[in-house]
Parts: C-alpha cells; sequence; structure tokens
C-alpha cells in the first residue's frame, strides 16, 4: 500500500517508520532541507522536498498512485488543504488529516477531510483496517479500542481453499473463533478447513490486522 506522509517531524517519522515495518510504502514530503537529509538517511523511504500544498509537489511524490494521503503538519490549515488537493486534482481514495486543535476536526470533515484524527497511534491503526484490511468487518471493539472482534467472509475462488487452519500462519494476538459455513457454526480445531464462502469471526489486536489479511491472503 502506498502511503503519502506530508510531514516529516516526529509524528511523519513515526509513522513512515511503523507504516514500513508493517509492509508498506511510505513516501514523506518535507519543506525542510535538513530534515529531508536526515530522514532519508535514516529510513529506506522516499522523500520529496518541498510544500504538500502545492499541486506540483505532490505531483512528485507520485500522488496519482497513491492508496492514501496522511497530512500531520502542525498547522491545521495546512492539513485541510493537502487533503483537498490529494483527493480533488489526484483522486486519493483516503484522505486523513492530524487534527491539532480538536475544536476543528468537524470544520475539516464537512470540507472534505475523509478522517481527521489526534492520536498518531490510532491513525496508523486505521491505516491498517480501512486500506489494507478492507475484507475485514468490525463488529466490536474491545478494551477502549485496542483489540477488536471482527467478521471476514473467505473470498470465491480462494487460492488457499481447503487449508487447515493449523496451517495457518496466524499471528499470536490473535484467536479464530468461529467459521460460519452454509448457515453451519463450527468451532474451528487444528484440522478444520477453510473454504471459499465461509465466514470467520476472530478476535485480535488492531495491531494484528495486517498479520492476518497477509496470513489469510486476502491482500
Amino acid at each position: 500500500m502506498k502511503i503519502i506522509i506530508a510531514g516529516g517531524g516526529k509524528i511523519g517519522f513515526y509513522l513512515a517508520q511503523t507504516l514500513l515495518s508493517h509492509g508498506h510504502d511510505p513516501h514523506i514530503i518535507e519543506k525542510k532541507k535538513e530534515l529531508c537529509e536526515e530522514l532519508a538517511n535514516l529510513l529506506d523511504v522516499p522523500v520529496t522536498r518541498g510544500d504538500a500544498s502545492m499541486v506540483s509537489v505532490l505531483e512528485s511524490a507520485d500522488a496519482l498512485n497513491a492508496d492514501a494521503l496522511v497530512s500531520v503538519t502542525g498547522r491545521d490549515e495546512d492539513n485541510l488543504i493537502i487533503c483537498q488537493l490529494a483527493r480533488r486534482h489526484f483522486g486519493v481514495v483516503r484522505t486523513i488529516a492530524r487534527v491539532n486543535n480538536p475544536k476543528n476536526a468537524e470544520v475539516m470533515k464537512r470540507l472534505g477531510v475523509d478522517i481527521p484524527l489526534s492520536s498518531t497511534d490510532t491513525i496508523v491503526h486505521l491505516l491498517e483496517r480501512e486500506i489494507d484490511t478492507s475484507a475485514i468487518k468490525l463488529l466490536a471493539s474491545i478494551n477502549q479500542g485496542e483489540a477488536s472482534l471482527s467478521e471476514l467472509e473467505i473470498p470465491a475462488r480462494y487460492k488457499k481453499d481447503g487449508i487447515r487452519v493449523s496451517e495457518l500462519d496466524m499471528p499470536m494476538e490473535s484467536i479464530l473463533v468461529s467459521v460460519l459455513r452454509d448457515g453451519q457454526l463450527i468451532i474451528p480445531r487444528g484440522n478444520t478447513q477453510i473454504f471459499s464462502g465461509d465466514h470467520i469471526i476472530i478476535m485480535s489486536k488492531n495491531t494484528a490486522l495486517h498479520d492476518i489479511s497477509r496470513a489469510l491472503s486476502l491482500g
């Protein structure tokens, strides 16, 4: 998943580092020359120097092919403009803005920002769920959003059709709760097979969603 991060400060650095470790493709845009050099040295990610509120700079960062843009500058006005440009000029399907003043959140949403957020950790988790794990449907949030109960449908022509639960490389922070097949509820064991059309209920930490999607080959 290609994600543009506007703003190379501490939050931008943390986001890029976290997303990179999860197998994504972050691209940072930053105004300051020295900060660009520092980011390029510390992270193995592309860094574009410039003002992300300019169309030419977003174009240089290949916004046309981005799956999402996250604007985390220190100014809410800039974050709003950057998200609007990404959506209107480049068709970026998901825009997320850091909100420095919580009072601006509702205004941002009305003016076209998909999701205004103040928590950096929440931004990471949201990207994992909303974009990379779009096949996973949230049923219930657990422990103030740290974990969740989720449902997913195994797609048609599933390439792992018939695989046994014991053969899935599921993350330790997840539990396969049940399988619903043709109206029949199955409590899974190691030898339970997974087939196209199955509905699976999983309980997991939100940080494990990407690994669940990868283990089940849903990405």
